[in-house]
């Protein structure tokens, strides 16, 4: 990558940063994902749930997948709803990594059944 500097293994290398993708990069991926919206340089969506403990339990869910990944989404949680905001503060915007969370939310966010 760089003269001289050694390239980046195990740990590190799993938890480097993408860069800041493009704004049509983003904009394709936000007209295939319905509910997803960008605000500024981050990707939100409001997800609709039963009630309070509902939102809660997907707050919850989120975090352990956010933790295993160690990048954290901004999570404003209320009556029925969780708006989940991603964005990768160190790249400055919308990397590849917010890309793939927002899809786990997605997941995590499905109705059982």
């Amino acid at each position: 990558m760089f003269p001289g500097r050694k390239q980046p293994t195990g740990y590190d290398a799993y938890m480097a940063r993408p860069p800041r993708l493009p704004s049509a990069t983003v904009d394709a991926w936000i007209a295939e994902h319905p509910g997803w919206a960008r605000e500024g340089e981050a990707l939100v969506k409001t997800f609709v749930v039963a009630d309070f403990g509902a939102a809660v339990a997907l707050t919850v869910q989120l975090g352990f997948v956010a933790e295993k990944r160690d990048h954290h989404p901004d999570v404003l949680v209320s009556w029925g709803k969780a708006r989940v905001l991603w964005t990768t503060h160190d790249a400055g915007g919308i990397t590849e990594l917010d890309l793939e969370l927002a899809e786990a939310t997605d997941k995590l966010g499905e109705p059982p059944g």
